[in-house]
């Protein structure tokens, strides 16, 4: 069970208790946990159906195909993905049997790899980006107002810097 979304089992005031979420804190929770759960869902149906892999890897071609020579180290394509590197190494394992990426070997570090986007890579994106673009539109932002649409960019911004921390040691995804 989710702690956020225990229900408490009666109100405390006691300082190490937990801050159990309000009513309203609770229907928004869950509001937005139902709505995340259906549109990743939804975005990985229909990339499953128009290209044969799920929405995680087609983030990793799409920072791949932005990236200077469609290539990125390992390590730093794990950090934008948010990912762990095994994660990351899985991904890249199954895109390489696709023939849509190729790693190269670091010659400034022997332990160090890169992620290539090949050029059949690239031609799976170019042909699947309309659809994907047309499922996000038509699942999120033809939803919304475009008032909407900036709170949501706003709120998402804050929640996205306070959970990334900067300090040294933290203990991010990328970094396990």
């Amino acid at each position: 069970m989710n702690t956020a979304s225990a229900a408490p089992p009666a109100p405390s005031a006691r300082a190490d208790e937990p801050q159990w979420l309000t009513p309203e804190e609770q229907r928004v929770w869950r509001s937005y946990l139902h709505a995340t759960t259906l549109l990743e869902d939804h975005l990985d149906r229909q990339l499953q159906r128009d290209a044969g892999m799920p929405h995680i890897y087609y983030g990793l071609v799409v920072t791949l195909a932005e990236a200077p020579g469609r290539r990125l180290r390992m390590t730093e394509l794990a950090k934008k993905a948010k990912i762990t590197r095994s994660r990351l190494s899985h991904a890249i394992a199954r895109l390489e049997k696709s023939g849509w990426v190729r790693r190269e070997d670091c010659p400034s570090d022997k332990r160090g790899q890169f992620a290539v986007l090949t050029d059949a890579g690239l031609e799976v994106l170019r042909r699947t980006a309309p659809g994907h673009v047309t499922a996000v539109r038509q699942a999120l932002f033809d939803r919304l107002s475009p008032e909407q649409q900036k709170s949501l960019g706003e709120i998402m911004k804050i929640v996205a810097e306070g959970l990334q921390p900067n300090e040294a040691g933290a203990d991010l995804p990328w970094q396990r």
